[in-house]
Protein backbone atom coordinates (compact mmCIF):
# COMPACT_ATOMS: atom_id res chain seq x y z
CA UNK A 1 0.00 0.00 0.00
CA UNK A 2 1.26 3.49 -0.83
CA UNK A 3 2.20 5.70 1.70
CA UNK A 4 0.09 9.19 1.86
CA UNK A 5 -0.15 12.07 5.10
CA UNK A 6 -3.35 13.97 6.38
CA UNK A 7 -2.55 17.03 7.28
CA UNK A 8 -4.82 18.64 9.52
CA UNK A 9 -5.23 22.38 9.67
CA UNK A 10 -5.81 23.69 13.25
CA UNK A 11 -4.29 27.23 14.04
CA UNK A 12 -7.57 28.86 13.33
CA UNK A 13 -8.57 31.77 16.22
CA UNK A 14 -12.27 30.28 16.31
CA UNK A 15 -13.10 34.03 16.55
CA UNK A 16 -16.89 33.17 15.32
CA UNK A 17 -16.69 30.35 17.87
CA UNK A 18 -16.66 32.85 21.01
CA UNK A 19 -13.34 32.76 21.38
CA UNK A 20 -13.03 29.13 22.25
CA UNK A 21 -10.82 26.45 21.06
CA UNK A 22 -13.69 24.88 18.27
CA UNK A 23 -11.32 22.67 16.90
CA UNK A 24 -11.76 20.60 20.75
CA UNK A 25 -14.97 20.88 21.32
CA UNK A 26 -16.41 17.27 22.20
CA UNK A 27 -18.91 16.22 19.51
CA UNK A 28 -18.92 12.19 20.10
CA UNK A 29 -20.39 10.31 23.39
CA UNK A 30 -17.29 9.81 24.84
CA UNK A 31 -15.82 13.02 24.70
CA UNK A 32 -14.47 12.87 20.50
CA UNK A 33 -13.93 15.93 18.44
CA UNK A 34 -14.25 16.12 15.08
CA UNK A 35 -10.62 15.14 14.28
CA UNK A 36 -11.10 11.87 16.18
CA UNK A 37 -13.55 11.08 13.11
CA UNK A 38 -11.62 12.62 10.47
CA UNK A 39 -8.59 10.91 11.29
CA UNK A 40 -10.40 7.72 11.68
CA UNK A 41 -12.02 7.29 8.21
CA UNK A 42 -8.13 8.55 7.37
CA UNK A 43 -6.58 5.67 8.87
CA UNK A 44 -9.58 3.24 7.34
CA UNK A 45 -9.02 4.60 3.85
CA UNK A 46 -5.31 3.98 3.89
CA UNK A 47 -3.27 6.85 5.47
CA UNK A 48 -0.06 6.27 7.67
CA UNK A 49 0.72 9.49 9.21
CA UNK A 50 -0.77 12.83 10.74
CA UNK A 51 0.78 16.25 10.72
CA UNK A 52 -1.65 18.90 13.01
CA UNK A 53 -0.35 22.61 12.13
CA UNK A 54 -1.37 24.81 15.61
CA UNK A 55 -0.39 27.76 16.80
CA UNK A 56 2.37 27.16 19.98
CA UNK A 57 0.35 28.21 22.41
CA UNK A 58 -2.18 25.21 21.51
CA UNK A 59 0.45 23.24 21.80
CA UNK A 60 -0.33 21.69 25.56
CA UNK A 61 -4.15 21.77 25.00
CA UNK A 62 -4.00 20.20 22.18
CA UNK A 63 -1.93 17.33 22.75
CA UNK A 64 -3.71 16.40 25.89
CA UNK A 65 -6.79 16.54 24.29
CA UNK A 66 -6.03 14.62 21.23
CA UNK A 67 -2.26 14.41 20.36
CA UNK A 68 -1.11 11.98 22.82
CA UNK A 69 -3.73 9.74 21.95
CA UNK A 70 -3.35 9.59 18.15
CA UNK A 71 0.18 9.22 18.69
CA UNK A 72 -0.54 5.64 19.51
CA UNK A 73 -1.90 4.88 16.90
CA UNK A 74 -0.23 6.50 13.81
CA UNK A 75 2.94 8.37 13.22
CA UNK A 76 2.49 12.16 14.23
CA UNK A 77 4.15 15.32 13.33
CA UNK A 78 3.35 18.73 14.46
CA UNK A 79 3.96 22.24 12.74
CA UNK A 80 3.36 25.54 14.17
CA UNK A 81 1.78 28.37 12.08
CA UNK A 82 2.95 31.50 13.29
CA UNK A 83 2.38 35.44 12.33
CA UNK A 84 5.99 35.98 12.54
CA UNK A 85 7.41 33.39 10.36
CA UNK A 86 8.04 34.93 7.11
CA UNK A 87 10.45 35.88 5.34
CA UNK A 88 13.59 38.32 6.71
CA UNK A 89 12.86 41.23 4.81
CA UNK A 90 9.35 41.35 5.11
CA UNK A 91 9.36 41.27 9.01
CA UNK A 92 8.84 44.65 10.21
CA UNK A 93 6.56 45.43 7.11
CA UNK A 94 3.08 44.74 9.18
CA UNK A 95 3.46 46.05 12.92
CA UNK A 96 -0.48 45.78 13.47
CA UNK A 97 -0.92 42.61 12.28
CA UNK A 98 -2.16 40.29 15.14
CA UNK A 99 -2.88 36.51 13.32
CA UNK A 100 -1.25 34.13 10.69
CA UNK A 101 -1.43 33.96 6.70
CA UNK A 102 -4.30 31.90 6.13
CA UNK A 103 -4.31 28.32 4.70
CA UNK A 104 -1.39 29.03 2.11
CA UNK A 105 1.10 29.64 4.92
CA UNK A 106 -0.38 26.58 6.97
CA UNK A 107 0.99 24.15 4.78
CA UNK A 108 3.91 26.02 3.85
CA UNK A 109 4.35 25.66 7.49
CA UNK A 110 4.83 21.29 6.82
CA UNK A 111 7.43 21.69 4.21
CA UNK A 112 10.28 19.94 6.57
CA UNK A 113 7.82 17.33 7.59
CA UNK A 114 6.10 16.10 4.38
CA UNK A 115 7.87 14.12 1.25
CA UNK A 116 4.61 12.19 0.10
CA UNK A 117 1.71 12.95 -1.33
CA UNK A 118 -0.91 14.43 1.18
CA UNK A 119 -4.49 15.13 1.64
CA UNK A 120 -5.35 18.99 3.59
CA UNK A 121 -8.69 18.97 5.64
CA UNK A 122 -9.68 21.77 8.31
CA UNK A 123 -9.77 20.76 11.58
CA UNK A 124 -13.47 21.69 12.38
CA UNK A 125 -14.89 19.81 9.30
CA UNK A 126 -16.31 16.44 8.99
CA UNK A 127 -15.93 15.12 5.41
CA UNK A 128 -16.96 11.36 5.86
CA UNK A 129 -15.12 8.45 4.54
CA UNK A 130 -16.07 8.46 0.69
CA UNK A 131 -13.79 11.69 0.61
CA UNK A 132 -11.04 10.13 2.05
CA UNK A 133 -11.34 6.38 0.00
CA UNK A 134 -11.28 8.55 -3.16
CA UNK A 135 -8.81 10.89 -1.86
CA UNK A 136 -6.17 8.40 -0.77
CA UNK A 137 -6.58 6.21 -4.65
CA UNK A 138 -6.37 9.30 -6.28
CA UNK A 139 -3.04 10.41 -4.16
CA UNK A 140 -1.53 7.57 -5.17
CA UNK A 141 -2.01 7.78 -9.18
CA UNK A 142 -0.54 11.47 -8.71
CA UNK A 143 2.34 10.05 -7.21
CA UNK A 144 3.00 7.83 -10.55
CA UNK A 145 2.55 10.64 -12.58
CA UNK A 146 5.36 11.59 -15.04
CA UNK A 147 6.99 15.18 -14.09
CA UNK A 148 5.48 17.60 -16.66
CA UNK A 149 5.14 21.28 -16.90
CA UNK A 150 1.75 21.27 -14.40
CA UNK A 151 1.52 20.02 -11.21
CA UNK A 152 -0.62 17.64 -10.39
CA UNK A 153 -3.74 18.42 -8.15
CA UNK A 154 -7.15 17.07 -6.78
CA UNK A 155 -9.74 18.14 -4.73
CA UNK A 156 -12.51 16.67 -2.90
CA UNK A 157 -16.40 18.79 -4.20
CA UNK A 158 -19.27 19.25 -2.24
CA UNK A 159 -22.52 20.69 -3.07
CA UNK A 160 -23.04 23.99 -1.53
CA UNK A 161 -26.27 23.21 -0.10
CA UNK A 162 -25.23 20.49 1.88
CA UNK A 163 -22.53 22.62 3.76
CA UNK A 164 -24.54 26.05 4.55
CA UNK A 165 -24.42 27.02 8.43
CA UNK A 166 -28.06 27.94 9.93
CA UNK A 167 -26.46 30.28 12.17
CA UNK A 168 -24.79 32.81 10.06
CA UNK A 169 -22.51 33.21 6.93
CA UNK A 170 -19.37 31.10 5.22
CA UNK A 171 -16.50 31.22 3.19
CA UNK A 172 -16.47 28.64 0.69
CA UNK A 173 -14.31 28.35 -2.67
CA UNK A 174 -17.07 28.04 -5.45
CA UNK A 175 -15.65 26.13 -8.25
CA UNK A 176 -16.35 25.70 -12.08
CA UNK A 177 -15.66 21.81 -13.20
CA UNK A 178 -15.74 20.74 -16.63
CA UNK A 179 -17.22 17.28 -17.98
CA UNK A 180 -13.95 15.34 -17.45
CA UNK A 181 -14.36 16.45 -13.75
CA UNK A 182 -11.34 19.01 -14.20
CA UNK A 183 -11.50 22.13 -12.17
CA UNK A 184 -11.75 25.28 -14.35
CA UNK A 185 -11.83 28.43 -11.68
CA UNK A 186 -11.77 28.88 -8.01
CA UNK A 187 -13.21 31.88 -6.59
CA UNK A 188 -13.19 32.16 -2.34
CA UNK A 189 -16.31 33.62 -1.55
CA UNK A 190 -16.95 35.01 1.78
CA UNK A 191 -20.30 35.41 3.49
CA UNK A 192 -22.62 32.89 2.22
CA UNK A 193 -25.78 33.12 3.77
CA UNK A 194 -28.83 30.28 3.62
CA UNK A 195 -31.62 32.05 2.41
CA UNK A 196 -35.54 30.72 1.61
CA UNK A 197 -34.63 30.37 -1.71
CA UNK A 198 -31.81 28.96 -1.41
CA UNK A 199 -28.59 30.73 -0.91
CA UNK A 200 -27.20 34.08 -1.46
CA UNK A 201 -23.70 36.38 -0.94
CA UNK A 202 -23.82 39.86 1.66
CA UNK A 203 -21.92 42.13 0.15
CA UNK A 204 -20.16 44.90 2.17
CA UNK A 205 -22.96 47.61 1.56
CA UNK A 206 -25.49 45.18 2.93
CA UNK A 207 -26.99 43.79 -0.46
CA UNK A 208 -27.24 40.10 -1.75
CA UNK A 209 -26.42 38.17 -4.32
CA UNK A 210 -28.23 34.97 -5.05
CA UNK A 211 -26.38 32.06 -5.63
CA UNK A 212 -26.76 28.57 -7.10
CA UNK A 213 -27.12 26.28 -4.09
CA UNK A 214 -26.05 23.45 -6.52
CA UNK A 215 -22.58 24.95 -6.93
CA UNK A 216 -19.99 23.17 -6.23
CA UNK A 217 -17.37 24.35 -3.80
CA UNK A 218 -14.33 23.59 -2.26
CA UNK A 219 -14.36 22.70 2.05
CA UNK A 220 -10.19 22.86 1.54
CA UNK A 221 -9.97 18.89 0.79
CA UNK A 222 -6.85 19.27 -1.43
CA UNK A 223 -4.34 16.48 -2.78
CA UNK A 224 -1.25 17.79 -3.46
CA UNK A 225 2.42 16.78 -4.05
CA UNK A 226 5.86 17.62 -1.91
CA UNK A 227 6.46 19.61 -5.46
CA UNK A 228 3.28 22.22 -4.26
CA UNK A 229 5.67 23.42 -1.70
CA UNK A 230 8.38 25.17 -3.91
CA UNK A 231 5.23 26.99 -5.33
CA UNK A 232 3.64 28.37 -1.90
CA UNK A 233 6.80 29.31 -0.80
CA UNK A 234 7.78 31.66 -4.07
CA UNK A 235 4.13 33.00 -4.12
CA UNK A 236 4.50 33.55 -0.59
CA UNK A 237 7.23 35.85 -0.59
CA UNK A 238 5.49 37.68 -3.78
CA UNK A 239 1.83 37.59 -1.38
CA UNK A 240 4.06 39.78 0.99
CA UNK A 241 5.96 41.86 -1.38
CA UNK A 242 2.57 43.03 -3.27
CA UNK A 243 -0.12 43.24 -0.07
CA UNK A 244 -0.17 46.83 1.42
CA UNK A 245 1.65 47.49 4.76
CA UNK A 246 -1.90 48.78 6.21
CA UNK A 247 -3.87 45.86 5.06
CA UNK A 248 -4.17 44.16 8.34
CA UNK A 249 -6.71 40.95 7.07
CA UNK A 250 -4.77 39.89 4.18
CA UNK A 251 -4.64 36.53 3.79
CA UNK A 252 -2.51 33.96 1.85
CA UNK A 253 -5.48 31.32 0.92
CA UNK A 254 -5.27 27.86 -1.12
CA UNK A 255 -8.48 28.36 -3.30
CA UNK A 256 -6.76 31.78 -4.49
CA UNK A 257 -3.73 30.14 -4.77
CA UNK A 258 -4.70 27.04 -6.82
CA UNK A 259 -6.71 29.31 -9.01
CA UNK A 260 -4.10 31.25 -10.08
CA UNK A 261 -2.36 28.30 -10.47
CA UNK A 262 -5.14 27.04 -12.66
CA UNK A 263 -5.23 30.44 -14.60
CA UNK A 264 -2.05 30.41 -15.23
CA UNK A 265 -1.83 26.77 -16.71
CA UNK A 266 0.67 25.66 -14.36
CA UNK A 267 -2.01 23.04 -12.38
CA UNK A 268 -4.34 20.38 -13.06
CA UNK A 269 -7.21 19.77 -11.03
CA UNK A 270 -8.70 17.03 -10.07
CA UNK A 271 -11.98 16.79 -8.72
CA UNK A 272 -13.70 13.91 -6.91
CA UNK A 273 -16.59 13.77 -5.44
CA UNK A 274 -18.24 12.34 -2.29
CA UNK A 275 -21.60 11.97 -1.48
CA UNK A 276 -21.20 11.54 2.17
CA UNK A 277 -23.37 14.32 4.09
CA UNK A 278 -20.47 17.35 5.20
CA UNK A 279 -21.07 19.10 9.05
CA UNK A 280 -18.57 21.35 10.79
CA UNK A 281 -18.61 23.77 13.71
CA UNK A 282 -18.62 27.15 12.17
CA UNK A 283 -20.29 28.86 15.40
CA UNK A 284 -20.78 27.76 18.49
CA UNK A 285 -24.66 27.04 17.58
CA UNK A 286 -23.41 24.58 15.12
CA UNK A 287 -22.25 22.35 17.42
CA UNK A 288 -25.83 20.61 19.19
CA UNK A 289 -26.69 19.94 15.10
CA UNK A 290 -22.91 18.18 14.91
CA UNK A 291 -23.99 15.95 18.00
CA UNK A 292 -26.60 14.88 16.15
CA UNK A 293 -24.87 13.85 13.18
CA UNK A 294 -22.23 11.69 14.67
CA UNK A 295 -25.31 9.95 17.01
CA UNK A 296 -26.92 9.41 13.37
CA UNK A 297 -23.71 7.88 11.97
CA UNK A 298 -23.30 5.97 15.09
CA UNK A 299 -26.48 4.36 15.13
CA UNK A 300 -26.27 3.78 11.22
CA UNK A 301 -23.30 1.37 11.98
CA UNK A 302 -20.75 3.74 10.44
CA UNK A 303 -18.68 4.07 13.93
CA UNK A 304 -18.92 1.83 17.11
CA UNK A 305 -19.51 3.42 20.71
CA UNK A 306 -16.32 3.57 22.52
CA UNK A 307 -14.07 2.47 19.51
CA UNK A 308 -11.15 5.69 19.70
Amino acid sequence: MGKATLVIMAAGIGSRFGGGIKQLEPVGPNGEIIMDYSIYDALEAGFDKVVFVIRRDLEKDFKEVIGNRIEKQVEVGYAFQELADIPAQYKDKFPGRTKPWGTGQAILCCRDLVQEPFLVINADDYYGKQAYREAFVHLQKMKEMPAGEKLPVCMVGFVLKNTLSENGGVTRGVCRVNEAHMLTDIVETHNIVKTQEGAAVVLEDGRREEIDVESEVSMNMWGLTPDFFSVLESGFDRFLAETPAENLKAEYLLPTIIGELLRTGQADVKVLQSHDKWFGVTYKEDKESVVRAVQELIAQGHYQRGKF
